[in-house]
């Protein structure tokens, strides 16, 4: 079996345990394009340009946001199949993002297939409830939903990796030049539209002027990212805590202005 095998086979794998939301806590992470980077650049022996590729696709997404919990594009799908078919055909970052964005927009579809079958464990959970089988809910709300997931994502997945080098590089290859030139320049934009969403996230009066200092501080001082990144963690933990010590201090004026003493009620309650 050639190496494409086993890189499809990762993907297929990852792309079931991505969506899988056990505990809703990290699966956003796992999700980003460039969390599978890493791994796929092991596996093809190209690590530096998977990451490279895998912070290309992750910047469109960065300011993602899923209204309702409908999610607008599936970046997992995108970056498992972006990266790999990139470093396949030897693309550059900006026909890696053309080759990640149509499937970015398929894997909605399959997310809401996967979805359709979900509302079946839905009554199926109802019904466990009724019975008070523990176990039945745990299946329904863990076990279930990752079996589903697996039958509806890794075949697709698989399936994209292993097949499409070849059908890309030959639908590149019969391109003209202008239109090759065209995707590229077009994926070059596009990390650019997300970090747009992300100013439109951030940009409140107390928060959109530290926006301003890190891209001074990269711009003017040519200070690195993890440089960048040691100075802005102690300036974001300052801020957290100032923020708490301000609403403390709101707190025990208004109860000072109220005339209520918390020593008092602890008295009168011994």
């Amino acid at each position: 079996m050639d190496n494409m095998f086993w890189v499809a086979v990762f993907c297929g794998f990852w792309y079931g345990f991505s969506g899988w939301r056990p505990g809703y806590s990290t699966h956003e992470i796992w999700m980003f394009p460039l969390m599978p980077a890493l791994p796929i650049g092991l596996l093809m022996g190209d690590l530096s340009n998977a990451l490279i590729i895998g912070c290309a696709i992750s910047m469109m997404y960065v300011g993602l946001v899923a209204p309702g919990s409908e999610m607008p594009a599936d970046m997992s799908l995108a970056g498992l199949i972006g990266i790999p078919l990139a470093l396949a055909i030897g693309a550059d970052t900006g026909t890696a993002i053309s080759i990640a964005v149509p499937f970015g927009v398929l894997g909605v579809f399959l997310n809401q297939l996967r979805r359709i079958i979900n509302c079946h464990l839905a009554r199926m959970s109802d019904k466990y409830a009724l019975q008070g089988n523990t176990k039945g809910i745990t299946a329904c709300a863990i076990w279930w939903p990752l079996v589903i997931n697996m039958v509806t994502k890794f075949p697709f997945a698989f399936a994209a990796v292993y097949f499409g080098a070849d059908v890309v590089q030959a639908v590149i290859d019969m391109l003209p030049a202008f239109v090759m030139n065209g995707l590229s320049a077009a994926g070059g934009l596009m990390p650019a539209i997300g970090f747009a969403v992300l100013i439109r996230l951030i940009a409140t009066p107390s928060i959109f002027p530290f926006f301003f200092i890190g891209f001074f501080l990269v711009k003017i001082f040519a200070v690195s990212s993890i440089q960048a990144a040691c100075i802005g963690i102690p300036m974001a933990i300052i801020i957290v805590l100032m923020s708490k010590e301000s609403q403390d201090e709101t707190v025990r004026r208004a109860v000072t202005l109220a005339g209520i003493s918390t020593d008092d009620d602890d008295d009168d309650d011994e």
